[in-house]
């Protein structure tokens, strides 16, 4: 009859929206046995639908969401092992010098001339202060004066920092004095199993002072939240903290510090070391204990908290990262990750006319204003040093700051920073036509009072990249204009440098966080993306006219 000629129809343009077929392909969307293509109820529910939407994904070969999201694990789950391996920048760049140095870059002294160090064909990286990396490869084709393809990341995240003087205690607690570094979401870091880890001075027996880097990956230190039952209705809706009270964090009972610990960390005497006399001595006996040193020869220490849970993959299929400092790790991680398979193909490296390079700062979340922020002379020094070198080496007639000159007009920064994500719970918080989802791509950041630096041009190569390269586009983000906007390291490098510049990032919810998340399969869009950036840049700048 005619209602259920409609029903049958309405069942199949479903399927044709579903599927992108076509009506001769209506025998195969039609999928219901002749015996039940008479109206019944029961077969023309959605369970029904979705039966036969099985069966034609499987005629047609469709991908499964797991077959999906399978692509995507081995990247994520390495990613998972690199987020958890690296509480601090001290580690994060460890961990990326290790990857490196397997690849074949090789590590360069900064208190030593570049001069006939630097080849076609090399790679290269360097630090400062163990906390900021430069990583560098130039192209089997370069010419002193050619360009450089920049990605710039930051290595550190907002967190506890543990205080010159850590010593702290109260009712009957044996504490650890800490300052909130950058503008993390503090209350996140209530309730939450605390391990501890950063750069530790110790005195050799040679009278040297090395560094070393420590990562205690167990509870020992925890900030508890106060019971509701002693919060008025007041307080528990305003959910305050103040910073200096609420958020030191509990290593132990005072009982537990026994006489025996002071007599070691002290010879049995006075301490004549004042910066010693000033730290838990729990903490000294510990940080001894993991670096295999005695506590007496600790000089100095650097240290944050950190969430002991490790990063995780979640959601229904997997399809998420969970994980602390992903705001800017997940960039550092991927940049180094597109580096190194840009080099490793020799098909495309060696014929590689520029400098690829990957500059991950300290300090971002607190301004970039240091020896080794994106405000400081790292990145104009690294292009200076690396140009006037191989102009140099290559005995070019033209002069070494012309060179400079004329490789920064041919250069480009990649400014990278994770993105902010429509929120599903907020979504008004973001401008309508400008809401960037997790799992959909790259997003190019856009703000018209330079608060990012994207512009027509920079933003075109962006996406003429991901054209040229047939890979995921980009999506675009914009900031409602009764919002404040956020920065990056990307105008602070460009007014520094001269260089051209684009903000990017890889979308996320829950920034600054102590835990966060973001889509598995914006990794392999990033990595494409920057994998795109460093084969088809020169191609699509030099088809730019002036």
């Amino acid at each position: 009859n005619s209602i259920t000629m409609v029903r049958r129809n309405l069942v199949i343009r479903t399927f044709r929206t579903i599927t992108n077929t076509t009506p001769q392909h209506s025998a195969t969307v039609w999928s219901f046995p002749r015996q039940r293509r008479r109206y019944h109820p029961q077969y023309h529910t959605t369970a029904t639908i979705e039966r036969s939407y099985r069966g034609l994904r499987h005629d047609t070969a469709m991908p499964t969401m797991d077959e999906i999201i399978s692509q995507h694990l081995p990247l994520a789950e390495k990613c998972c092992d690199f987020l958890t391996n690296s509480p601090d920048p001290f580690h994060a760049v460890n961990n990326n010098i290790q990857k490196l140095s397997s690849a074949g870059y090789v590590e360069l002294c900064l208190r030593e001339p570049f001069t006939e160090k630097l080849v076609q064909g090399g790679k290269y990286y360097y630090t400062l202060n163990k906390t900021t990396l430069v990583a560098f490869a130039i192209g089997g084709k370069h010419v002193a004066g050619n360009g450089f393809k920049i990605i710039g990341g930051h290595t550190d995240s907002p967190n506890l920092k543990v205080k010159p003087n850590s010593k702290r205690s109260g009712s009957g607690c044996t504490q650890l004095g800490v300052e909130c570094y950058g503008g993390g979401l503090w209350y996140t870091w209530l309730d939450r199993d605390l391990g501890i880890s950063g750069r530790v001075l110790v005195r050799e027996q040679n009278g040297k002072i090395s560094q070393k880097i420590v990562k205690i990956h167990r509870p020992i230190a925890r900030v508890s939240s106060l019971c509701i039952h002693l919060q008025t209705a007041e307080e528990r809706a305003a959910l305050k903290l103040n910073k200096e009270e609420h958020l030191q964090p509990v290593l132990g009972t005072q009982s537990i510090l026994q006489d025996g610990v002071k007599e070691q960390l002290t010879n049995g005497s006075g301490d004549t070391d004042s910066w010693r006399t000033n730290q838990e001595p729990l903490l000294l006996d510990l940080l001894a204990k993991e670096l295999d040193v005695k506590a007496e020869d600790i000089a100095d220490f650097e240290l944050n908290l950190f969430d002991t849970q490790p990063a995780s993959l979640g959601g229904i299929a997997s399809e998420f990262l969970y994980s602390a400092r992903l705001d800017n790790l997940a960039t550092c991680f991927v940049a180094v990750e597109g580096l190194i398979a840009h080099t490793s193909d020799s098909d495309t490296f060696d014929l590689d006319t520029d400098i690829s390079l990957v500059c991950l700062f300290d300090h971002e979340e607190v301004g970039s204003g240091s020896a080794h922020g994106a405000a400081s002379p790292v990145l104009a020094e690294a292009v200076n040093r690396i140009t006037s070198s191989l102009g140099t080496n290559q005995f070019s007639d033209t002069a070494l700051h012309d060179l400079h000159s004329q490789s920064i007009r041919k250069s480009f920064f990649l400014s990278v920073d994770q993105a902010h994500a429509v929120h599903p719970n907020y979504p008004s918080k973001h401008e309508k036509n400008h809401g960037p989802k997790m799992n959909s791509g790259v997003v190019i950041k856009t703000n018209q009072n330079q608060r990012y630096t994207t512009n027509s041009v920079t933003g075109f190569i962006m996406r003429e990249i991901t054209r040229k390269a047939a890979i995921k586009p980009v999506q675009e983000f914009v900031v409602r204009s009764d919002c404040p906007c956020g920065s990056t390291i990307g105008p602070i490098v460009s007014a520094a440098t001269g260089i051209r510049a684009v903000d990017v990032g890889m979308p996320q919810l829950s920034m600054h966080s102590c835990r966060e998340v973001m889509g598995i399969v914006d990794l392999t869009n990033g990595l494409d993306l920057f994998k795109a950036y460093f084969k088809h840049f020169r191609e699509i700048d030099d088809s730019l006219q002036e």
